[in-house]
């Protein structure tokens, strides 16, 4: 993960290279991911600039580069992307997962449990006999 480029590619050889837990079962995905790019990131001495705003400020920039490849396509146009764009969203949502990943470690977040936590939020939120359907917010259902 360089401090001002793309990272897919790099983070992604950086993965491949995680080791198995413990008990020798595999490793959660997150986990995996978020201990490789703690690696490359000590290897490049890149944690000074892997701060919580600086982090922040590239995965916007990473989502806004998947936005791109979405920009003034239709619904059925997005939902039927060619293989060479496919591909190109492929990566740039690595880039997004990879620095999300990252800035999780940064603070000391552990983004599995906050998800789960966030699901459970969710579940209340948009009850399904509520919710069915529809995609109006959970205070206007």
């Amino acid at each position: 993960m360089s401090p001002s480029g793309d990272i897919a590619g790099e983070g992604a050889a950086a993965a491949q290279g995680a080791a198995t837990g413990a008990t020798g079962a595999p490793p959660d995905a997150l986990h995996e991911l978020r201990d490789a790019m703690r690696r490359f990131a000590a290897e490049r001495a890149w944690e000074p600039f892997h701060t919580p705003k600086n982090l922040a400020m590239a995965l916007a920039g990473e989502a806004g580069e998947v936005i791109e490849h979405f920009q003034w396509l239709t619904a059925e146009q997005s939902m039927a992307l060619p293989p060479a764009t496919r591909e190109e969203v492929a990566l740039e949502l690595a880039d997004v997962l990879l620095y999300l990943v990252r800035l999780g470690d940064v603070l000391g977040i552990e983004l599995a449990d906050a998800a789960r936590r966030k699901m459970v939020l969710n579940a209340q939120r948009y009850p399904v006999e509520r919710a069915h359907g529809r995609a109006d917010k959970h205070d206007r259902l």
